[in-house]
């Protein structure tokens, strides 16, 4: 940090073109920010697609190492997000297949209620809302559970759900509406048991 008079100014944070430029060069600093601003995110698609966190954590790291070796091979034809998300995807989709068994996405369970709701009751009540909206999701086709998913979850725009599904973003709108409504259907008849 420098100050100027009174002022203390924070050094500025590298552009992400600068980070991607010098982890190709092989700045292991440049690497682990990068991995940094994405860490989150990655953990949550392969969270999302196998719903144990240590299959998770394993395909996360997986998916770290693989984008950093393969640095070169990233065009800029997408956001560096979106890349780092395909390859996290693809990493969980590979231990799905090695594991010769489906893992399912389920939403995340709501931790806290909006402030000024202080109930535990109410709280227990959206928790339990939540939670039998995840096990719901479970039942969704693949392309309409990881669109709700990366929709709801990650707060991914129609764009860049396409290129991580490898799919148009017609489509991609399409899984997730149709998945939603699907949703919709599962939680009334739930209710109608």
């Amino acid at each position: 940090m420098s100050t100027i008079g009174l002022h203390v100014v924070a050094p500025s944070e590298p552009d992400e073109g600068s980070l991607i430029a010098r982890a190709r060069a092989g700045e292991r600093d440049a690497q682990e920010a990068l991995i940094g601003r994405y860490l989150k995110d990655v953990y949550g698609v392969t969270y999302r697609v196998l719903g144990e966190a240590d299959l998770a954590e394993d395909a996360a790291q997986d998916a770290l190492v693989n984008a950093l070796r393969g640095m070169h091979r990233f065009r800029g034809d997408s956001s560096f997000r979106t890349w780092l998300l395909r390859i996290a995807l693809n990493a969980a989709r590979s231990v799905v297949r090695k594991r010769a068994r489906r893992r399912e996405v389920a939403l995340a369970i709501v931790e806290n209620t909006p402030n000024g709701e202080p109930d535990a009751a109410k709280r227990a009540v959206v928790r339990d809302e939540a939670a039998r909206a995840g096990r719901m999701v479970d039942r969704l086709p693949p392309k309409q559970r990881m669109a709700v998913a990366l929709r709801v979850n990650h707060g991914l725009g129609y764009a860049e759900i396409a290129k991580l599904l490898d799919c148009t973003e017609g489509a991609a709108r399409v899984n997730y509406h149709l998945g939603i409504k699907r949703l919709r259907e599962l939680l009334h008849e739930d209710d109608d048991v």
